[in-house]
């Protein structure tokens, strides 16, 4: 199969090298104005192979066996069949008239189409022996390999109109605006607002399998550190915009994998067409047999020798596919005759509407050069942390730059830096990013202090009634090494003041909020907390959590002093130890009682002393990073988490002695075309006797939105375990099916699945021995927690409705058997 495939292609690619080949070659014009014409279809009558005509009408056809007669067709002529003598070299030129039609009735009848088959396709099985040799083209093939690479990112505001340009709001921004030709990416007028650039030197080792960037000079845009994160800016941009290797079974655009048109599977999604030889090599068109489908289409140009290497790849979707946001896409990826990455490019327009108005336009370049292969380098280039930045880099001055880049930048990129710099110097931009922080991220900056978070301002439960908030934070203005933070709370139906405090000191001297953290903190809090709810302090009272179902004055008033000292490393490898004493009191529908000579008797309160250590390993870990907070960015690898806590009685008044271990295990897996699947298993073991508020209560839900790491239909206090292991899988079928319902299509609804289950139990001296168990409050001895939902994800591209289902335990008083549940979730 190999030598008839190649053989098949090395024939049309040298017709004039073979004696008894027949070649046509000629010029095709329109018969009434001369003029050339240009992707006409040329093909040799009865058989499927063919050429088209250049830019200037000419062609060439070209097949080892003869033929006598090419049929000549093009959209809006008549077409031809033209006489060819059999094994010979001869030109023949075309003209062709234009169809012409009268003002009588016009019946239009379509053509039987043509059905498209995998079997007996040279196109297949030229792509099936891509895929074959695809392991021997990747650039990871090699030993080793050192290369020099630049990397270019540009972020700008697209599909503007002058109408907009000249609003007054802009009036003194106008140097802000570029022009370019109006059909390209982004459309006419644009305005820069963001760019990038990074050179580095990169080494790989194939075994021990290491890869190192040592980046060597770095330039950004950067704005006000009070206002925004640029690094975490920058890292979020470079998640979406990652390298498009053509080889991956898998590609990511944005949030979301695609299909390659080389990965194993792909000839059962894809249809594939030879169009051309070009340079000794094979132009294959391609596209998805379901336009709606996560695919993509475009060329490839494969090489016309034993190794069936893809030279060049262009790639883009069509709109109609279920990606949000996605306007046009746009990918070029080159590559040089060793099969090492070139050059690529990566264009993408974006818009909440995917038909007109105003949006936002990205592009990120990448070039490489300076090859060395199989050249083994001295261990120390392979050692340490996978991305290494030298100490000057970002103190390049403009003179580097211009002396280093591989090309000048021109059009929108070619001012960027001076106006952007310019435009934050300007006294009323600050303002107008002031207030848009404000609103969009809930902080409003005071220079040295800033108020917030904006959505804990109000919030309500049934314990304290309506409870206004208010606190802030100090900012790097103030100090680099030092934070603040606090808030004071008051409950109206309890009347009792809540506040906390806390004093981070930086032991890098970066921010504490941005990768790699390393921290001591001190904290006391004193407020109130639902048993089994994680304490999450200054992010526990969003308004948007106060709507709950069912009895929830089940609360604790709570004394929490906690001492913590973090420590990230640039391997994704942290660790923690810590101490915390907890003072636990009930509060409203909640008692502490025990049995005494078969007297129920009030107990007063339950405190704790306890060290603490966590261990986390979360490999390649992205965030989306914020002023408020910072969200890892979900990926393939998975995510280890270990903790113990040690209970030690008499220190600090504790009163209790115990170990309590726990792991955690979270990983995406991504199964094509039918979506991927988050996974998070969890066990945990408490060793010792311990009363019921320092037992495993489990993470109910009571609230109307659905939350993926807790029981949506379990009640606050109703399940309590000292050991349990758990297992909660969501997937999505990211439209895979909806997308064939003409209806559903349209709206760009996806599928979800999502199933939680949960064994555990108690120990007999756990069993209520120290404490009574509150009414409503049990063990998961006699069997698991289940419950599942089936879900449809992306409405209005936002919203997520489940309808949950829950299988066990449904004798228990005031649990609910089904639910509907909703939440706010953005994707791409």
């Amino acid at each position: 199969m190999k030598c008839t495939i190649l053989s098949y292609f090395l024939l049309n690619a040298f017709p004039l090298s073979i004696v008894g080949q027949t070649v046509v070659s000629g010029t095709v014009t329109d018969a009434g104005t001369k003029a050339p014409l240009e992707m006409v279809s040329i093909v040799i009558s009865g058989k499927a192979t063919g050429t088209h005509s250049d830019e200037k009408g000419h062609f060439t056809l070209t097949d080892s066996e003869p033929f006598t007669q090419i049929s000549v067709y093009a959209m809006g002529y008549k077409t031809v069949k033209l006489a060819v003598v059999p094994g010979k070299q001869q030109v023949i030129n075309v003209k062709l008239l234009q169809n012409t039609y009268g003002l009588n009735e016009v019946v239009v009848k379509s053509g039987k189409k043509q059905h498209y088959s995998n079997k007996n396709n040279p196109a297949v099985d030229l792509i099936r022996e891509v895929i074959a040799h695809k392991s021997k083209n990747r650039p990871e093939n090699y030993d080793y390999a050192a290369y020099h690479k630049y990397e270019r990112m540009l972020l700008s505001l697209s599909h503007l109109s002058d109408t907009f340009r000249n609003r007054r709001l802009f009036q003194h921004y106008q140097f802000l605006f570029t022009e370019q030709d109006s059909d390209a990416i982004g459309g006419r007028l644009m305005l820069p607002v963001y760019m990038e650039e990074k050179m580095s030197d990169n080494y790989y080792r194939r075994n021990p399998y290491t890869k190192k960037q040592v980046i060597l000079a770095s330039k950004q845009v950067k704005y006000d550190e009070n206002l925004v994160d640029n690094k975490g800016w920058s890292s979020t941009l470079n998640f979406f915009y990652q390298d498009i290797d053509i080889y991956q079974n898998n590609i990511m655009v944005m949030t979301n994998q695609l299909l390659s048109p080389v990965a194993s599977g792909a000839p059962g999604f894809y249809k594939y067409f030879i169009t051309d030889t070009v340079d000794n090599q094979v132009v294959l068109d391609f596209s998805p047999r379901s336009k709606t489908d996560l695919l993509f289409e475009g060329r490839l140009y494969i090489r016309l020798d034993s190794t069936y290497a893809i030279s060049r790849a262009e790639l883009t979707v069509d709109k109609r596919i279920n990606l949000n946001f996605v306007r046009r896409m746009e990918a070029n990826i080159t590559f040089d005759e060793r099969n090492q990455l070139k050059e690529s490019t990566l264009k993408m327009d974006f818009g909440l509407s995917k038909e007109k108005g105003k949006g936002m336009y990205g592009e990120r370049i990448v070039k490489i050069d300076s090859f060395f292969l199989d050249k083994k380098r001295p261990a120390a280039d392979y050692s340490g942390p996978a991305v290494e930045m030298v100490a000057d880099a970002e103190k390049k001055d403009t003179a580097y730059w211009a002396l280093n880049r591989p090309y000048a930048l021109s059009g929108p990129a070619s001012g960027v830096y001076k106006n952007l710099d310019s435009l934050q110097r300007m006294p009323s931009f600050k303002r107008a990013v002031n207030w848009a922080t404000f609103l969009l991220i809930g902080f409003k900056n005071f220079g040295p202090f800033e108020i917030g978070p904006v959505n804990t301002f109000y919030s309500f439960n049934a314990v304290e009634g309506f409870r206004p908030r208010f606190g802030g934070r100090t900012t790097e203005q103030l100090s680099k090494r030092i934070y603040f933070e606090t808030y004071v709370a008051y409950g109206v139906k309890d009347e009792r003041f809540k506040y906390f405090v806390s004093a981070t000191y930086s032991l890098n001297n970066k921010s504490i909020y941005t990768f790699p953290q390393h921290y001591i903190r001190a904290s006391f809090q004193h407020d109130t907390k639902i048993p089994g709810q994680e304490l999450q302090f200054v992010q526990e009272n969003n308004v948007l959590l106060s709507f709950k179902r069912g009895t929830s004055n089940q609360m604790l008033y709570n004394d929490f002093f906690k001492l913590e000292y973090l420590h990230e490393l640039q391997n994704h490898f942290s660790y923690s130890f810590g101490f915390k004493y907890w003072d636990q009191h009930p509060a409203g529908g909640l008692s502490f009682q025990k049995l005494v000579n078969e007297a129920v008797m009030d107990v007063p309160g339950v405190k704790t002393s306890e060290v603490n250590m966590t261990l986390r390993y979360a490999p390649h870990e992205q965030f989306y990073q914020s002023k408020l907070y910072r969200t890892p960015i979900t990926d393939k690898y998975p995510v280890f988490t270990l903790r113990y806590n040690q209970g030690i009685k008499g220190l600090l008044k504790g009163e209790y002695n115990y170990q309590h271990v726990a792991l955690n295990v979270t990983k995406r897996f991504y199964l094509s075309q039918l979506g991927y699947t988050d996974v998070s298993a969890e066990g945990a073991y408490l060793f010792g006797q311990v009363p019921f508020p320092l037992l495993d209560i489990h993470r109910a839900n009571q609230t109307y939105s659905f939350q993926l790491q807790s029981y949506n239909l379990m009640n606050f206090l109703e399940f309590t375990s000292d050991h349990y292991a758990g297992i909660n899988i969501d997937h999505h079928f990211n439209g895979f099916f909806f997308n064939k319902v003409p209806l559903l299509r349209r709206l760009k609804w996806r599928e979800i699945v999502n199933a939680k289950f949960l064994w555990g139990g108690l120990r007999s001296e756990n069993e209520g021995q120290l404490m009574l168990f509150p009414s409503g409050t049990y063990s998961l001895n006699t069997g698991p927690y289940i419950e599942g939902s089936v879900g449809i994800g992306n409405i209005f591209k936002i919203v997520r409705v489940d309808v949950v289902r829950r299988f066990t335990y449904l004798d228990h008083p005031e649990v609910p058997s089904w639910g509907v549940r909703a939440m706010l979730k953005f994707d791409f």
